[in-house]
């Protein structure tokens, strides 16, 4: 499973979205591997314009939601804590984001450099397509 972030929600959805994530995404939605969360909810819910919202959130409806508990936060705080002992300055809800990934052990499908930092300090799984947007299964050890 894949846990898509808003950066990559955001530019799937643009008319003008760079045709590379969007056909990344669809690849994943088409393997049934993407799913989505309560801060990403709110991120891209919360930030749609009137006309879209109720096409957008019947269309989510389709997509995995993976609910988190109050225990994200604890994680999510002291990982927030973990980066900024290394100086890393990360915003809180791609913390958050980060740590339900971590949690459910699944990768990250992300625009946002944020994330890299992420991967390097604490070793967040990335996603990234393959050839042609093709869904990349994970490589087994």
């Amino acid at each position: 499973m894949v846990l898509v972030d808003t950066s990559v929600w955001i530019e799937g959805i643009r008319r003008a979205g760079r045709l590379e994530v969007k056909v990344g995404l669809e690849s994943l939605l088409e393997a049934y591997e993407a799913c989505w969360c309560g801060p990403v909810k709110l991120e891209v819910l919360g930030g749609a314009r009137t006309q879209e919202r109720r096409s957008l959130a019947m269309w989510f409806a389709c997509v995995p939601y993976r609910p988190m508990t109050d225990a994200a936060w604890e994680s999510a705080k002291e990982l927030f804590w973990r980066l900024r002992d290394r100086g890393q300055t990360v915003p809180w809800n791609d913390v958050l984001i980060a740590s339900l990934a971590l949690a459910w052990d699944c990768r990250v499908y992300a625009l946002d450099r944020h994330f890299d930092v992420m991967k390097e300090v604490v070793g967040l799984r990335l996603y990234a397509p393959g050839y042609g947007g093709k869904y990349q299964p994970e490589p087994r050890p």
